[in-house]
C-alpha cells in the first residue's frame, strides 16, 4: 500500500490574486495565467502542509508541522471555495487538451476536499492506522540529516509537538461533541500507542533515532550540543505532551467511542459512506454492487486456489490451508531473511522491465525494515515514494517483527506490489513527467494507484515468474484478500455486519493467521472504502487491456498500453477509460493510414 495522506488531504489552497483574464484573451496569454494559477496553487499547498514538502524534498518548511487546528480548517475552507470559484471560471476554449484536463481534475479534487470538510472527517484524527500521533514520527524517515541546519529544523519541530497535540485534541474534541467519533474499543488501542511512544525516555525515545548516526559534515561540538537540545525537547517538551493525549484519550474520548463498527453509525452515516467510495474509486458504484462483485470474484478465486490445492494432493482448500499453516518450511528463520527475499523477488523482476514499459524509472528502491514501534500494528508492507529528483530513493518498508508466524509465499506477489513493477515504478515515473504539473505528478486516486499495484502482481505471472505453485497459490491468496476486501468493508459500513460477522467471513474466505484477519479488519473499520480501490482499479485496468488486446488484434503492444496507462500519472478511473479509448481509436487510425 502506497503511503500518500498528505496529498489526499490536499485541501489548504491559496486563493490570492491572479484572476482569469477576459475570455478574449490571446490563447498563449491564458496559457500562462493558468499555468500560473496551477503553480499558486501549488505553492500555498506545499507552504500548508510542510509534512508533505519534506517528503517530496521541498526543504523551505521543514521546521514546522500543518496547523490542525478546527479554527484553521474552517479558515482554509473559505480560501478553498473561492479557488474553486477561480478555476471554474477560468476560461479554457482554445487551450491545450492537457491544460483542460488539468481544469477537470483540480476543479474535481476541490470538490471532493470541501466535501469532506463539510462531512466533518477532518474532526476523526485519532485512530490506531494513521492517527495524528504516529504520522508525527513517521515523518522520520522521510527528513534528511545532512547538516546543522536540518538537525536545527528538526529541533524546532520537536519543540512545536505540543502544539500540534494541543490541536489534535481539539479537533477531537469537537468530533465528540458532533457525534463524530471512532469506535471505542479501537481507540483503546490508540491509547496503548501513545504510551508506548512516550515511555521511552531520552535517546530510546523514537524522536532520538536522528541522534544514531550524525554525518560526517556536522562538527564534534555541534552534535554534542544538539543531541543535548534534541533530548531535552523530547524529555521535557514531546513525550509530555504525548502523555497529555494519551491522558485525553483514555479517560475523556475513548469511553465515549462508537458502539459499532460500521460509520452508518455517524450523523450522516450513509452519506459519508456513499462519499467514501465515490472517492477512494472514482466510480459511482453503490455499494450493494461492490459487495456482489466481491462475492463473485471470491468464488471465482477460490476456484483457481482449489486447481492448485488439488495439484499437491489435497482434496479441498480447507485442508490444504490446515497443511499450510503448519510448514516450517514456509516459515521465515530470521527478520534478515525476510528482508532477503523481498529483495530478491524484486533483483529478479528489475532486468525483466523492458519487456514490460517503455517508461522507467529513474529513482532507486530500497527494501528496509519498519520501525519496532510500528510493528504490532503494522500491515506486512508498505511503499514510501522518494523525491522526484531521485535523491531519496523510495523505501519498501518491511514489517520484519514476529517473523516466525510470516508466510513465505505472498512475499513474491508483495514485492511486485509495493516494489516493481507496482507502486515504486508507477509512482517514480508519474514524478518524473515533466509535462505536468505537479498536483498530477503526485495525484493519488487510490483506485488507479492500487488498482495498479495489484494489476501489476499478475503481471509477475504474465511474464513467467511464481514458478514455485507455492508462490502462485500467495499471489491467488493475496488476491483473494482484496476480494474478501469488497465483501468485509460494504459488509461493516453498508450491511450493518458486527465485527464478529466480518471475522467469522474472513476466516472462512482466506489464507490469513488470525493476527492478520484481527488486523485487517481493524483497518477497514477506520478507513472506509479505501479498502475497495485495490479490486475496483485491477479490474479496471484488466478491462481495457482485453478491450484493446481484442480492437487492436495483431497491432496490440503490451509495452504501448502500459505506456499509455502511466504516461499521464494516476488518474480518475473515468478519465483513464477515456484516455485508453482515445488511444486505441488513434492506434486504429494509424493502421488504417497505413494501408490506404
Amino acid at each position: 500500500m502506497k503511503s500518500g495522506r498528505w496529498l489526499a488531504a490536499a485541501l489548504l489552497l491559496s486563493g490570492s490574486a491572479c484572476a482569469a483574464p477576459a475570455p478574449t484573451a490571446d490563447v498563449s496569454v491564458r496559457v500562462k495565467a493558468f499555468d500560473a494559477l496551477l503553480a499558486e496553487q501549488w505553492q500555498h499547498q506545499l507552504e500548508a502542509d510542510p509534512e508533505g514538502a519534506t517528503v517530496l524534498g521541498d526543504l523551505r518548511y521543514n521546521d514546522r508541522w500543518r496547523d490542525l487546528s478546527p479554527a484553521h480548517v474552517h479558515s482554509e475552507r473559505r480560501i478553498a471555495a473561492d479557488f474553486l470559484r477561480r478555476f471554474e471560471a477560468f476560461d479554457t476554449r482554445g487551450l491545450p487538451d492537457e491544460a483542460q484536463l488539468n481544469q477537470q481534475l483540480m476543479v474535481r479534487e476541490l470538490k471532493e476536499n470541501l466535501r469532506s470538510i463539510d462531512l466533518k472527517l477532518y474532526e476523526m484524527p485519532l485512530d490506531q492506522y494513521h492517527g495524528e500521533h504516529l504520522q508525527l514520527p513517521a515523518l522520520i524517515g522521510s527528513i534528511p540529516f545532512d547538516n546543522v541546519k536540518q538537525y536545527e529544523d528538526y529541533l524546532a519541530r520537536l519543540k512545536a509537538i505540543p502544539t500540534v497535540l494541543a490541536q489534535t485534541e481539539a479537533a477531537a474534541r469537537q468530533g465528540q461533541r458532533d457525534g463524530m467519533m471512532p469506535p471505542r474499543f479501537l481507540l483503546e488501542k490508540v491509547v496503548t500507542q501513545i504510551d508506548g511512544i512516550a515511555k521511552p525516555a531520552g535517546a530510546d525515545n523514537v524522536f532520538a533515532g536522528p541522534l544514531k548516526h550524525f554525518p560526517d559534515s556536522v562538527p564534534a561540538a555541534e552534535r554534542e550540543r544538539l543531541s543535548k537540545a534534541i533530548v531535552d525537547a523530547i524529555d521535557q517538551q514531546v513525550r509530555p505532551a504525548y502523555r497529555k493525549l494519551g491522558e485525553f484519550v483514555a479517560k475523556d474520548y475513548a469511553p465515549h467511542g462508537r458502539s459499532e463498527p460500521g460509520v452508518w453509525q455517524l450523523p450522516h452515516g450513509d452519506e459519508i459512506y456513499r462519499f467514501d467510495i465515490e472517492q477512494m474509486t472514482t466510480t459511482t458504484e453503490s455499494p450493494a454492487q461492490i459487495h456482489a462483485l466481491g462475492l463473485a470474484e471470491v468464488q471465482r478465486i477460490e476456484a483457481q486456489m482449489l486447481v492448485i490445492a488439488k495439484a499437491q494432493g489435497y482434496g479441498d482448500l480447507a485442508s490444504f490451508r490446515a497443511a499450510l499453516k503448519n510448514d516450517p518450511k514456509l516459515q521465515p528463520k530470521s527478520r534478515e531473511e525476510v528482508l532477503e527475499r523481498y529483495r530478491g523477488f524484486i533483483a529478479q523482476m528489475q532486468p525483466e522491465l523492458p519487456k514490460l514499459f517503455g517508461l522507467q524509472p529513474k529513482t532507486q528502491l530500497k527494501v528496509v525494515p519498519v520501525e519496532t514501534y510500528r510493528e504490532k500494528d503494522f500491515q506486512v508492507a508498505t511503499y514510501e515514494q522518494g523525491t522526484p529528483d531521485g535523491s531519496r530513493p523510495g523505501q519498501l518498508y518491511v514489517n520484519t517483527g514476529d517473523y516466525a508466524h510470516r508466510n513465505i509465499m505472498a512475499m513474491e506477489a508483495i514485492a511486485y506490489h509495493e516494489g516493481i513493477p507496482g507502486h515504486h515504478l508507477q509512482i517514480s515515473i508519474a514524478q518524473e513527467l515533466r509535462d505536468l504539473p505537479p498536483f498530477r505528478q503526485q495525484a493519488d486516486y487510490t483506485a488507479y494507484i492500487e488498482g495498479w499495484a495489484l494489476y501489476a502482481e499478475q503481471l509477475g505471472k504474465d511474464i513467467g515468474f511464481y514458478r514455485d505453485p507455492l508462490s502462485d497459490y500467495g499471489r491467488l491468496s493475496g488476491e483473494l484478500w482484496r476480494a474478501d476486501r469488497l465483501v468485509l468493508d460494504t459488509g461493516a459500513h453498508y450491511k450493518r455486519w458486527t465485527r464478529q460477522q466480518m471475522v467469522d467471513y474472513f476466516r472462512a474466505h482466506s489464507d490469513e493467521d488470525d493476527s492478520t484477519i484481527q488486523h485487517e479488519i481493524d483497518r477497514y473499520i477506520v478507513w472506509p472504502a479505501q479498502a475497495l480501490a485495490y479490486k475496483v482499479g485491477q479490474l479496471k485496468i484488466l478491462e481495457l487491456r482485453e478491450r484493446a488486446r481484442r480492437e487492436l488484434g495483431d497491432r496490440f503492444d503490451l509495452r504501448a498500453f502500459h505506456d499509455e496507462i502511466l504516461g499521464d500519472g494516476a488518474l480518475p478511473m473515468d478519465v483513464l477509460e477515456a484516455r485508453v479509448d482515445r488511444w486505441i481509436a488513434a492506434t486504429k487510425s494509424g493502421a488504417a493510414a497505413e494501408h490506404s
